[in-house]
């Protein structure tokens, strides 16, 4: 790893505390704007979510309209559709407020204000030529990580085939953690992202691609979620907690711009394109499974990781200590009533063949720890669906 030339470029701004986003706007002010376009879904707006963010904008006198069509799995309709809202409304910069959905739209939004032709022109990396309008993002959820990452993930509804779009242009110029927004989550919701963070710094610590500076928000943002997220899911209403897991998920987003990611989610990219699949979910059931199989190519990060969920290692194998850490991430799974395979997410084996093709698509099977072939695509896939973490 320390061999690898590599590079650290965190531009985005973070500022974090309980009820800071209720001072958005003069945040926002700050930056020189006067039109602002919040982009968001419909149950953060009926949660009453933006509440307090709005009243911000006015005490400041920030023009503002809202873009609450953002669904999950967003596609590259929804962003046109939010551009031309946008374009309509003259706004000069774009604050995301909800989960992932909504930030990577939000990111869409603001190149495609400034940049020609569609979004689906700029799957890859390195694409975006003009410099986007402003990107604020509120998360309210802990989570996908978008508000200090370099990509935006949409989904081409035409091919069923979710594209990456990376760009240092990307990086929010601001992110506002506010555990507050996070208070009222589901369970459901609570599991789901929690584990779509902890995949997140995962397969960030042991990516090809991986720098002592990204392994090092990693690992700690995989001990953060080891000690915060059952919690969170279990009481919910502790803030302290929910304050942890917003950073944990930060750190590791912070992480994975720097390193890219792996094969669960180079998989649970196809199945959010092809089957509609929660991101979150579809992370969470696959992570045992391409762990189980990267897991001789990387044991000693696994049993660094297995300690960092709290697992006593004392006299063991190094790879039986790897295999701790996969074990830990069962018994989340388990506690949090997440499926232990994928057949029960509504995965059909029947398009076996373009889920192993649109996978082996994804630039994060290069940085996969292990070697991998569209035959090891199969073979994960098909272990998953079946639950069985044999012969992986």
């Amino acid at each position: 790893m320390s061999l690898i030339p590599y590079k650290y470029l965190m531009p985005t701004r973070v500022e974090c505390g309980n009820g800071i986003s209720e001072k958005t706007g003069e945040m926002i002010k700050g930056l020189g704007a006067s039109r602002v376009l919040i982009v968001t879904d419909k149950g953060v707006r009926a949660a009453n979510l933006l509440d307090g963010i709005v009243k911000s904008l006015l005490a400041v006198e920030l023009d503002y309209e809202i873009y609450d069509e953002v669904e999950p799995n967003p596609s590259a309709e929804t962003i046109r559709n939010g551009t031309q809202y946008l374009k309509h409304h003259q706004s000069d910069a774009v604050l995301a407020v909800g989960g992932g959905s909504s930030i990577d739209t939000a990111k869409g939004i603001a190149v495609m204000a400034n940049n020609p032709g569609d979004i689906l022109e700029y799957e890859g990396v390195g694409k975006i030529k003009v410099l986007p309008l402003p990107i604020i993002a509120i998360p309210t959820t802990a989570g996908t990580g978008s508000e200090v990452t370099n990509s935006t993930v949409i989904t081409n509804k035409q091919t069923s085939f979710k594209l990456a779009v990376i760009s240092p242009y990307l990086f929010p110029t601001l992110a506002i953690l506010d555990p507050a927004l996070t208070l009222q989550l589901p369970q459901g919701i609570t599991a789901a992202t929690g584990m779509d963070a902890l995949t997140h710094a995962i397969e960030s610590y042991t990516s090809k691609a991986a720098s002592p500076v990204s392994q090092a928000f990693a690992i700690q943002a995989v001990k953060m979620i080891g000690e915060n997220l059952t919690k969170s899911y279990f009481v919910g209403t502790n803030i302290e907690n929910r304050e942890k897991m917003l950073v944990a998920s930060m750190m590791a987003g912070v992480a994975f711009a720097q390193s890219r990611l792996g094969n669960v989610h180079a998989i649970s990219h196809t199945f959010g394109g092809v089957f509609n699949i929660p991101h979150g979910i579809a992370n969470a059931a696959l992570l045992p499974f391409v762990m189980k199989f990267n897991l001789p190519a990387c044991p000693d990060q696994f049993k660094d990781i297995a300690v960092a969920l709290g697992k006593d290692v004392t006299g063991l194998s190094t790879i039986q200590a790897a295999e701790k850490a996969i074990d830990a991430v069962i018994e989340m799974n388990r506690a949090m009533q997440i499926p232990l395979n994928i057949k029960d997410l509504g995965v059909s084996l029947e398009l076996l063949p373009k889920l192993i093709e649109d996978s082996m698509r994804s630039g994060n099977v290069l940085v996969n720890p292990r070697l991998t072939k569209p035959a090891d695509i199969q073979l994960i896939i098909e272990k998953a669906y079946y639950g069985s973490l044999e012969e992986l």
